[in-house]
């Protein structure tokens, strides 16, 4: 349930706080106060659409911030979920679930689970046949919703398989452009006899290739210096100390030293002279390694960014090949699996169907008792449920609410005859019939009295009243025997301050709920209208 709403800077609204309750909270007050303001604002934080005209003159921007308390809801923090809605001037959003940011797609479908709001336009969801199908399934409950599951996953793999098959690489001609085509590839690939590390090799060669020259001169150097300078004057050195090592250990441990560096220099020697020979390139190796490596950068420009993607892309058209040779039995394997399906998504639709057609004819029968109730005594609905021959992800039923308003006329569909004042009481009708099966938590009623006064405004009331019991009921009404109905009364109205208008909203207590309801029973609050009002509240007190 909502526990509070902040509005600021919405049309005439500065900056407003309502604290919600359970049960039925209605709001009246002066037209142009800013009531329907209030329900716009539910509607643009529940995710819908918003116009920067909204956004109060002289502001650059318009927040909107709810509080609700849903325990059991795995996104509450110790039972409360904050939802907030920025918008800006520029029309930028900023929406966020407790603190995390979301799009405005995330909000819409997060709030779609909580608040579901009627009104003179979005009563209008009425006239949609997805709504019709939703509202039966809704009543019928649990008895239809575990066939439709295992009739959702046939339909899903159903069509897995029919994407899969118009997929399959055209006609023959096309299967065999294909063909030759992944097989040229595996053919070059295969011919140029790959291995993963040969391209780093490759490079290291080629670099020491391009830097030949100067490689063997320094080469040269060094091991010129290394023989001349150092290798002939530590063995004349070597030979001098030898001549004195046993006058004294430390002449002998100096020659020792100095024997031991005349055999690492000629070591290096060696391998500078080994490391020369290497570098001793002709013109036919040197373009066979450019070659290679222009080979292999062609064959990543094609087919992947190393060797190792080259390869792997190799095995994966081989498979192809395999999939594509092997094609036709594939197809027939997916067909018969397809035939398969089809027979079996048959079976739980006709299941589907003949439970719906049941339960239609009892959900029309509940709602004709409701509309008797509320004044439309000679109209009737019909839910019609039609079996087609095309698969819908919700079975093979077509549901069509039907209506006839007076006796003897033909019945039509909903949508061609149904008034606006007649679409709300048919919506109220069908809500109070699902009002202990539909589990969203939060009702909100726009003027859902419009057009509608006297015994059939008393039993609008009884059955919002009714189904506030199960649900939290917010409602804007202009007839006093709905105010008289309301758990919570708020009062909502709109003064000049500074030159500028802003709305106000105040709960009212007991003295003056009786007041406003005798206000807008006739306009004016006096002994007559006063006691009009108490008769009415009494009947929500006893």
């Amino acid at each position: 349930m909502i526990t509070t709403l902040h509005i600021k800077n919405i049309g005439i609204i500065d900056d407003i706080s309502i604290d919600l309750n359970k049960g039925l909270n209605v709001l009246t007050g002066e037209t142009g106060a800013g009531k329907t303001l209030i329900i716009d604002s539910l509607e643009i934080i529940s995710g819908g659409r918003f116009s920067k005209e909204m956004i109060r003159k002289g502001e650059t921007n318009s927040f909107i911030e709810l509080c609700m308390y849903e325990p059991e809801n795995e996104n509450s923090i110790d039972g409360n979920i904050i939802i907030s809605r920025e918008i800006n001037t520029t029309g930028k959003n900023m929406c966020k679930i407790n603190g995390r940011m979301v799009t405005v797609n995330e909000l819409k479908d997060f709030m779609a689970n909580f608040i579901e709001i009627h009104g003179q336009n979005k009563n209008q969801e009425l006239l949609d046949n997805k709504t019709h199908l939703k509202c039966l399934d809704e009543f019928i409950g649990d008895e239809v919703k575990n066939i439709k599951s295992k009739y959702l996953e046939k339909y899903n793999r159903y069509n897995e398989i029919k994407q899969e098959l118009k997929q399959n690489y055209g006609d023959d001609k096309e299967k065999e452009r294909k063909l030759d085509l992944l097989k040229y590839q595996i053919e070059e690939i295969e011919q140029a006899k790959l291995k993963e590390n040969e391209e780093l090799e490759l490079e290291e060669k080629h670099k020491i290739m391009q830097n030949a020259e100067k490689i063997t001169e320094n080469l040269n150097e060094a091991d010129s210096v290394i023989s001349d300078a150092g290798i002939d004057s530590l063995s004349t050195a070597i030979k001098a100390l030898e001549k004195i090592e046993n006058i004294d250990e430390k002449y002998e441990k100096v020659a020792s030293n100095l024997k031991s560096l005349y055999y690492e220099l000629q070591e290096v020697s060696r391998d500078l002279s080994s490391y020369n020979e290497d570098v001793y390139f002709d013109e036919e190796e040197r373009n066979e390694v450019e070659e290679r490596l222009d080979l292999i950068f062609s064959l990543k420009r094609k087919y992947g960014n190393s060797i190792k993607e080259i390869l792997e892309y190799k095995d994966e058209i081989e498979e192809e090949v395999k999939h594509i040779e092997n094609l036709d039995e594939y197809i027939n394997k997916l067909k018969s699996e397809q035939s398969q399906i089809q027979k079996e998504m048959d079976e739980l639709g006709t299941q589907i169907n003949k439970i719906r057609t049941t339960h239609a004819k009892k959900l029309s029968q509940n709602i004709n008792k409701e509309l008797i109730d509320l004044e439309m005594k000679n109209a009737k609905v019909n839910i019609h449920v039609t079996n087609k021959e095309e698969y819908y992800s919700t079975g093979k039923d077509e549901v069509v609410f039907y209506i006839a308003t007076n006796i003897g006329e033909d019945e039509k569909e909903l949508s061609k005859i149904a008034s606006g004042g007649e679409i709300s009481r048919i919506m109220l009708a069908i809500k109070k019939v699902l009002a202990d099966t539909d589990k969203m938590p939060v009702l909100i009623f726009d003027e859902i009295d419009t057009g509608i006064s006297g015994n059939a405004a008393n039993m609008v009331a009884e059955k919002l009243n009714n189904i506030s019991k199960n649900h939290q009921v917010l409602c804007i009404s202009h007839l006093p025997s709905i105010a008289a109905m309301a758990d919570y009364n708020y009062f909502i109205s709109k003064k000049v301050v500074e030159e500028r208008t802003n709305t106000n909203v105040k709960l009212l207590n007991e003295e003056e709920i009786v007041k406003e309801i005798a206000r807008i029973s006739s306009g004016k609050v006096n002994e007559v209208t006063i006691k009009y009002a108490e008769e009415l509240r009494s009947k929500k007190v006893s």
